[in-house]
């Protein structure tokens, strides 16, 4: 069954969301602080995280920073702060999801069961398909991508993006339908999300990430991939 690590040091609701995620099916693995939920996380990766922002040792938002740049688990972070502050922190840096406490525990859980079903109907493709694009090539049966030849290192949804805008070179994709493409019709994040990954790609791909000539922004739109030459 899918494993769940919960980072939560406020040990009764900790194990409140235990109880009731193992009456669900799951496997649940619980650390009270940041430093050693981030242990876990790396020694055996799990499914997904319930993410609390205020932790001692390591907060959230450091953990959630530290984890997006090593693996596209999901992500829901908690809070007990109402600011939107927090919530835009938290999406900016790559979380799935953001509860604000108190919730409701159906409401906890279904939100946990659509992420677990976007992340069972991810598209893997066996067909090799390799995709030439100026100076970029992007070969979808080994997921591997190269810069002048040189290999990226892109988890899972930085290649499944720059896999689709590449495939849809000169056109304009919305946000909306990036998210639907790459995340899946479940997600319950926010356009945002894209932003974000966009930008980690632009820092990879682009000889200069601050005037990016592969990723075009398409302002009110979305983004469009127009390599400067094609190969």
């Amino acid at each position: 069954m899918p494993t769940i690590l919960i980072v939560e040091d406020e040990r009764t609701l900790a194990e409140t969301l235990r109880y009731n995620l193992e009456r669900e099916g799951y496997t649940v693995v619980v650390a009270s602080d940041g430093v050693q939920g981030l242990e876990q996380a790396r020694r055996e990766p799990p499914d997904l995280i319930v993410l609390d922002i205020m932790l001692p040792r390591l907060d959230g938002f450091s953990v959630c920073r530290i984890l997006r740049q090593e693996s596209d688990v999901p992500i829901i972070m908690l809070t007990a702060r109402q600011d939107e502050v927090d919530r835009i922190a938290g999406l900016e840096l790559g979380a799935d999801d953001y509860i604000s406490k108190p919730f409701s525990l159906g409401e906890f859980l279904a939100r946990i069961r659509a992420i677990m079903r976007r992340s069972e109907r991810q598209p893997r493709t066996s067909e090799r398909e390799v995709l030439n694009a100026g100076a970029l090539r992007v070969d979808t049966g080994s997921r591997r991508a190269w810069r002048d030849n040189q290999e990226l290192t892109l988890p899972q949804k930085e290649f499944d993006l720059l896999t689709c805008l590449v495939r849809n070179r000169g056109i304009a994709l919305s946000r909306d339908l990036l998210l639907e493409r790459v995340w899946g019709p479940d997600f319950i994040g926010d356009s945002r999300t894209v932003d974000v990954h966009i930008r980690w790609l632009r820092e990879k791909i682009e000889p200069n990430p601050a005037q990016p000539c592969y990723i075009q922004t398409v302002r009110g739109v979305g983004y469009r991939f127009e390599p400067p030459t094609d190969a």
